[in-house]
């Protein structure tokens, strides 16, 4: 086997492996000799038919075995022999194409390899974690948010408001005719709750009880159903009874509709839930800034293929996140040009994953069965009613899997370098923290 180096820039590498024709004979000779051992030629014994024979009958096939099997140990034997680790499966070519038996054949390998990666003082990180102090003022406020959402709606004199509730009939046509599904009866909707179609609810605000309106509304491009889409319609609407909210009262038997046994019990439970929330999002606000200065003190090559993937990714995410109304109709996104912005965004996140998944490596971080379980347990309840469906497409779906997988071990390993970094806790009230994710979320999206 000669090994000629074709590229060698920064972490790209190509080569040109050639392997001799009579290598490939000998192996081919070898595959017909145990073919031939268990084949049975009329006229011949078991084992004995002329090798002369057996090339004609499976020589072409046995030699496109060979080649095969050939390429990929070559590949193998020529990553082992110089260490490298390649970021991504190699690309391999046959550079001779019109190669035949007699003739050598030429394997073109490219790949870029990972870089090493240099050990982080972790100890001259410092960071502050924020705390919050959950205060009786928030479990009264989660109290009141909570006798909102269980509100009573009662008959009232006047005119309807923003968050009243209307009874109502009506009948939905397009072009002067009623469609179907388009008409109900005694039908109660609350105002403001965007329930209905754009524009629907606000035209019945200042409707009475008895009152008879003419709704004008245009269906969404991407509504549901395809023949309404994008299309004016008119409703004719009577009025039959204006209601106006009335919060549950806060005491025990709201507590017994979460599934408390008394107010006191209620206030608990919120009050653990409001606490794991801070806590949660003081964790994501600790971790941005960890990244932020590993980000600062890390720096090595990158593999030009990892980052100009991830560089396409990133430009799929802002398309789609700038076109939610496409992206949920699972349209495609278009061609986009992949910009600086682009590129520097794809870097970090590249060099981070490249860190983080080195140091896991390091530490020996693992993510257990039973976590991993957890996690596709807690991701299937997401989908009722199709949880057994969304467990055997994971089962079955080596990627789906390490889509889960991937965040758990980014957590541990993240606990790692915490562990070892300064942290100081600093207490704040919930409105600073609020402010400084904030500020996070405003900064990537002007990134």
């Amino acid at each position: 086997m000669q090994v000629t180096e074709t590229k060698s820039e920064g972490l790209s590498r190509g080569y040109r492996i050639t392997v001799a024709a009579g290598t490939l004979a000998e192996k081919t000779n070898a595959k017909l000799e145990t073919v031939r051992a268990d084949f049975q030629m009329k006229g011949f014994r078991k084992g004995k038919a002329p090798m002369p024979l057996l090339k004609k009958m499976f020589g072409k096939s046995v030699f496109g075995e060979v080649v095969q099997e050939t390429v990929e140990e070559t590949v193998r034997s020529h990553l082992e022999q110089t260490g490298h680790r390649p970021a991504a499966q190699p690309d391999v070519q046959v550079a001779n194409q019109t190669f035949d038996e007699g003739d050598d054949l030429q394997v073109d390998v490219t790949y870029d390899c990972l870089p090493e990666i240099p050990e982080v003082d972790f100890s001259t990180i410092s960071l502050e974690r924020k705390v919050v102090t959950v205060d009786d003022a928030q479990i009264d406020e989660a109290l009141q948010k909570l006798a909102a959402s269980s509100k009573s709606f009662d008959t009232k004199e006047g005119a309807a408001e923003d968050g009243d509730q209307v009874v109502i009939d009506f009948v939905g046509k397009l072009d002067g005719e009623a469609f179907e599904g388009g008409s109900a009866e005694d039908y109660p909707l609350e105002l403001g709750s965007s329930s209905f179609i754009p524009g629907f609810e606000e035209q019945l605000v200042g409707a009475s009880a008895g009152e008879e309106k003419t709704v004008e509304v245009t269906f969404p491009e991407n509504y549901g159903a395809a023949q309404l889409a994008g299309k004016p319609a008119v409703f004719d609407v009577t009025v039959k009874e204006v209601r106006g909210p009335q919060p549950a009262p806060v005491d025990d038997t709201l507590a017994e509709k979460y599934g408390a046994a008394d107010l006191d019990e209620l206030r608990g439970q919120l009050g653990e839930r409001i606490g794991e929330e801070f806590t949660g999002a003081a964790r994501n606000l600790l971790k941005r800034r960890l990244l932020d200065a590993l980000d600062e003190v890390v720096s090595f090559d990158l593999p030009p293929s990892m980052v100009e993937q991830e560089a396409n990714t990133v430009a799929q995410q802002l398309w789609q996140e700038d076109n939610p109304g496409a992206a949920q109709q699972g349209d495609q996104a278009p061609e986009i040009t992949v910009t600086d912005e682009h590129r520097a965004l794809a870097e970090r996140r590249v060099r981070l994953g490249l860190l983080l998944a080195d140091v896991g490596t390091r530490e020996g971080v693992q993510v257990t069965e039973q976590e991993l379980g957890q996690a596709v347990m807690a991701q299937a309840r997401q989908y009722p009613g199709q949880e057994q469906q969304f467990f055997d497409f994971v089962k079955s779906n080596r990627g789906a899997l390490e889509q889960i997988r991937a965040p758990l071990f980014e957590d541990k390993v993240i606990d790692v370098i915490l562990s070892r970094a300064t942290v100081a806790e600093v207490s704040v009230d919930k409105d600073t923290l609020q402010a400084e994710l904030e500020a996070l979320d405003a900064d990537d999206a002007a990134s």
